[in-house]
C-alpha cells in the first residue's frame, strides 16, 4: 500500500500533490463533483474517493511515462459522474445496466459542467472497457481504465488503495 501526504481542498482529502492539485482543483470547486461524496461506489468507498484514487494513481502514472497527466487527472476524476446511487437505481424502459451506461451519463454531466478537451472524453467515455466493446483512443485512457479495475476490486474487497495521512491543512 502506497502512503501520501493528504491535503484538505474544498473540505476533500486530495494527496499533496501541487502539480495534481493544481490539475484538478477547479474540478473539486464544482458542488456537483463534491456530491459525488453522497454515494457509495465500491465496499465502503464513496464516488469521489474512488474517482480521487483513479485520478491520482492514473496521473502518476502518466507523468512517469511522460504522458498527458493532467488529462489523465481530470478524466478520471471525472469518469464516475453519474450522480445517483447504482446500488438502487431504477432503470428506464430501454436503458441497459449502469455499467454499460454510466460513462456516457458521465460524460454528459462533465460536458454540461465543464469544457473538456478530446483525450478527457475519451477517458470518461471508454473507461469500461472492455465491458463496454469500443476500446479507448489515447494511452491516457487505458491507464484509467486500468486503475479504475484495480481500484474498484481493492475497494470492493475494503483493501486500502492510497492510504493518505492528512498532515497539512491549509487555512
Amino acid at each position: 500500500m502506497m502512503e501520501f501526504r493528504a491535503t484538505l481542498l474544498h473540505g476533500i482529502e486530495v494527496p499533496a500533490d501541487e502539480e495534481y492539485i493544481a490539475a484538478i482543483e477547479d474540478l473539486l470547486a464544482s458542488e456537483e463533483v463534491r456530491s459525488m461524496e453522497q454515494y457509495t461506489q465500491h465496499g465502503g468507498t464513496t464516488c469521489l474517493r474512488h474517482s480521487i484514487n483513479v485520478s491520482y494513481l492514473a496521473y502518476r502514472y502518466c507523468k512517469q511515462q511522460g504522458w498527458d497527466a493532467v488529462s489523465a487527472a481530470r478524466g478520471g476524476l471525472l469518469h464516475d459522474l453519474f450522480l445517483y446511487d447504482w446500488h438502487d437505481y431504477e432503470r428506464k424502459p430501454g436503458e441497459r445496466l449502469h455499467g454499460f451506461e454510466h460513462p456516457r451519463k458521465a460524460l454528459e454531466n462533465a460536458s454540461r459542467l465543464f469544457t473538456l478537451n478530446e483525450t478527457e472524453r475519451d477517458v470518461i467515455v471508454r473507461h469500461m472497457f472492455p465491458l463496454t466493446l469500443t476500446p479507448p483512443k489515447t494511452k491516457e485512457a487505458y491507464s484509467v481504465t486500468m486503475f479504475d479495475k484495480y481500484c474498484s476490486l481493492m475497494e470492493t474487497f475494503r483493501r486500502p488503495v492510497l492510504a493518505l495521512r492528512l498532515v497539512e491543512n491549509p487555512a
